[in-house]
């Protein structure tokens, strides 16, 4: 070996295998990162987390040579010609072909360690992840029982504390015990608690602090129905409970031999054999299948050894009677009777072409894997071909210049290796291209990268550099051009998505809203809040009274809108809401698919829903059917009315507006299809528009559900009753009510005999069904308060409205309103 050969390799060697670490750390993060998931949780020794990463470092080996081979490549070429050394090189009569020369063979070399990785270790480290993940998969997460919540994390077992301190003691527990599959017939209720895993991970000491068992029998015979109750306090009590599959085992890996990427290129080879033959006997039998179909007349056309027959044929189609009929009707009933053999023939084959489809699947995937050990290999050879010319080109040996084209080039050649392989997956290419379609691509680029080193050629001249300079600008531009957006909505709650995309810099060109309408006694022409909204800041409003309107449509289209955005708007017809390239898209408030209609934030509350949200979705034909882009979930509170959750759900939602049509215009989204049901018990709730029969209050149901209806409909449109004496009736709006029953001497109506029953509060909480005794809709007060019965219970109304009358507090009411209690609620 020459001095100058010695000099390039020992140049070459270390930078190598300092960014081959680099590459490979930065690479093995981005493994961890993708099944970080599965293994935090689940109380991994320090072992298993390192021999997991450990093996996926070996699996990217084979895509951290080339890049590492590009990368040195480019540094010690560029770190010679910076230092003038390939300068004064090429002075001494060697060409830069020659000063290539051992790095080419290092490159080589590189390559055949690339095969041989990846054809012996990345197989067995495979296998090894595929068990891991197998095992860990199958190792349950670490108990972590949140406060004010019931965790069922343990098998048999529903656990909740209301707190938890510093020290790990829980306050407020309650255990209960599901062992026996009985039900809630077993309950521990303590004080405090401490819980501790054994060092196995095999049992759970819970040691319970001032409480008390309650176990209930819950057996019935055929004449005795009683139940007993057992219960038992304590000080102190310690429950074992067993714990399954908390701890990492890990076991055999040979159980995953059969994968494509754990096999060696012998076992590829005979699988591919395999596969192959297996698929043509697959596809011989369908064939033969069809050949013998017996309700085809010409069938032995399809057999070669019948095809010499042909007089046979030829008589048959030359009968003047071929191909006619006597009658229409038995016309009629042959081509029936044609398209009926085909729709069976087509259906019987189609039953085993998944069976031919399997096998080509699978042959695929073994072909490009076999093939890929190959490609990977050539890769390391290919991207040296890029990096060294390049290094003699840049002529800068920092890591910084050579690190940003080299990882532009592999960033390239990655996306179209991975581009290649999926689609030769999917068998829209053969796997010999699939495989080695980044060759083809980088293989013309390294040549002329090559060539024009060797020659001492410039990469370009400036003016070809010019000249595509001018033409990328020009093509930047067109795709940097403000996005257009028209916007439709009406109400105040559409108002702040409007303000926040204008805040947001986006381009709105024009607003769509409904037409002015009068309104109120004096019949006043009102505008909406959008228009109000838009004519303060200048934009171009347009209100259709019918949306198909040609002259709107016109309109419409001469704002030429990338993106329509539909905030509490009337239904659009296809031929609006199909206008945009970008198409257009609606803010619902609800989680969709749950509450789709006109009122989903009244009906939610009606409800008593915990979780209420706002989602975007793309608009289709149907009502709130769209695909789903984005949702965003928000708490209700318990005194939560409708207006408070149209506030929150308004701000939510703008913000989600702004990052929808972001998301959008960088085509950064993905529409998620709406399911027609929910799994489980669950189904789909509606949220149809109010009226003045859904928004009456029905004194017979539960007190929660008429405090819900109150909420739901407060401020707008309100809940209703009618007072009812003497066969008089006045309406009454009603917008806050509590569940609470009247105290001990309130004043009754006469219809009620004996003093007034009252219900505990604790039981009004707990929705227990108690008696009243008292007609549902009865009046009772003390001339503050002002109590309605209702089907479980009493209701305290605590602000209404008589029709015509201003909005006020039962205790005003009541001083302007004599003998309330001989009136009614109907």
């Amino acid at each position: 070996m020459k001095r100058l050969d010695r000099f390039i390799l020992t140049s070459f060697i270390g930078p190598f295998f300092a960014i081959l670490l680099i590459v490979i750390f930065i690479l093995m993060m981005q493994f961890l990162w993708v099944y970080i998931d599965e293994l935090v949780g689940k109380g991994l020794g320090l072992g298993v987390v390192l021999e997991f990463m450990l093996l996926g470092g070996c699996t990217i080996l084979p895509l951290a040579l080339p890049l590492a081979t590009l990368l040195s490549s480019m540094m010690v070429m560029g770190m010679m010609g910076d230092n003038n050394e390939l300068m004064a090189i090429k002075s001494s009569g060697v060409s830069l072909a020659r000063v290539m020369a051992p790095l080419m063979i290092a490159s080589a070399v590189i390559s055949v360690g690339a095969f041989y990785i990846g054809n012996n270790l990345v197989p067995i480290a495979w296998n090894e992840i595929y068990t891991l993940r197998d095992d860990i998969g199958k190792t349950k997460n670490e108990i972590k029982i949140p406060a004010g919540t019931f965790y069922d994390g343990i098998e048999g077992y529903v656990l909740r504390t209301e707190t938890q301190d510093d020290n790990g003691m829980m306050h407020g527990v309650m255990v209960y015990d599901h062992t026996s599959n009985k039900g809630n017939t077993s309950l521990s209720i303590a004080d405090s608690a401490m819980m501790k895993m054994s060092a196995n991970k095999d049992y759970l000491t819970f040691t319970l602090y001032n409480g008390t068992n309650y176990q209930e029998t819950n057996t019935r015979k055929y004449r005795d129905t009683l139940r007993e109750l057992q219960h038992i306090n304590f000080d102190r009590q310690e429950l074992i409970i067993p714990l399954k599959n908390y701890s990492f085992q890990k076991s055999d890996s040979s159980r995953y031999g059969d994968q494509v990427k754990t096999m060696r290129l012998r076992q590829l080879k005979e699988q591919k054999d395999s596969l192959e033959r297996q698929a043509q006997i697959s596809l011989d039998n369908r064939y033969n299948g069809i050949r013998r179909y017996s309700t085809l007349n010409l069938r032995a056309q399809l057999d070669t050894a019948e095809r010499h027959k042909m007089d046979k044929y030829q008589n048959y189609f030359s009968d003047e009677n071929y191909l006619r009929w006597s009658k229409v009707s038995k016309k009629k009933k042959a081509y029936e009777r044609a398209a009926d053999n085909a729709d069976r023939l087509l259906s019987g084959q189609s039953s085993y072409s998944s069976e031919v489809y399997g096998y080509y699947y699978y042959l695929r995937r073994t072909n490009i894997e076999l093939l890929k050990k190959f490609a990977q290999a050539l890769a390391c050879l290919l991207l040296f071909f890029i990096g060294a010319p390049l290094g003699a080109f840049v002529r800068k040996g920092s890591l910084g210049v050579s690190a940003i084209i080299s990882v532009l080039f592999f960033v390239f050649y990655w996306v179209v290796d991975i581009t290649g392989t999926k689609l030769a997956r999917d068998g829209a290419m053969s796997a010999a291209l699939g495989a080695f379609i980044s060759a083809v691509v980088l293989g013309p680029i390294g040549a002329y990268l090559t060539s024009r080193a060797i020659k001492d050629a410039t990469l370009f001249s400036n003016d070809s550099l010019l000249n595509y300079w001018r033409k990328l600008k020009s093509k930047i531009g067109r795709f940097f051009r403000p996005k257009r957006i028209v916007f439709m909505g009406t109400p105040e709650f559409a108002v702040a998505s409007l303000d926040a995309l204008l805040k947001a810099g986006f381009k709105v060109v024009g607003v769509v809203t409904v037409a002015d309408k009068p309104s109120g006694r004096g019949l006043e022409v009102h505008e909406s809040a959008v228009k109000k909204y838009a004519v303060e800041h200048g934009l171009p409003v347009l209100q259709p009274i019918k949306m198909k309107d040609p002259e709107f449509l016109e309109q419409l289209a001469a704002w030429r809108a990338d993106l329509f955005v539909v905030v509490a708007f009337r239904m659009l017809p296809e031929v609006v809401w199909s206008m945009p390239r970008f198409g257009t898209f609606n803010l619902h408030a609800a989680l969709l698919p749950q509450y789709r209609g006109a009122a989903p934030i009244n009906w939610a509350v009606i409800n008593g829903e915990k979780i209420s949200g706002v989602t975007t979705f793309m608009i289709d034909k149907d009502i709130d059917t769209g695909g789903i882009i984005l949702r965003h979930e928000v708490r209700i509170g318990r005194n939560d009315t409708a207006g408070n959750l149209h506030d929150r759900l308004m701000e939510v939602g703008s913000k989600l507006v702004v990052e929808t049509t972001e998301g959008i215009f960088q085509h950064n989204v993905e529409t998620r299809v709406q399911r027609s049901f929910v799994q489980g018990s669950e189904v789909l709730k509606p949220a149809p528009k109010l009226t003045k029969e859904n928004t009456r209050v029905d004194w017979g149901r539960p007190s929660e559900a008429i405090r819900n209806l109150v909420r739901g409909l407060n401020p707008y449109p309100s809940a209703w009753s009618t007072l009812v004496r003497d066969g008089k009736a006045t309406d009454v709006k009603i917008f806050a009510v509590a569940v609470s029953a009247p105290q001990a001497g309130l004043t009754a109506p006469p219809s009620v005999a004996g003093p007034l029953p009252l219900q505990p509060r604790a039981a009004m909480a707990s929705g227990s069904d108690t008696d009243t005794s008292a007609e549902v809709g009865t009046i009772c007060s003390n001339g503050k308060q002002l109590f309605v019965a209702s089907g479980n219970g009493w209701v305290e109304v605590k602000e209404l409205q008589l029709a015509g009358k201003k909005r006020m507090s039962a205790d005003a009411f009541l001083r302007g309103f004599r003998e309330i209690e001989t009136y009614k609620f109907v």
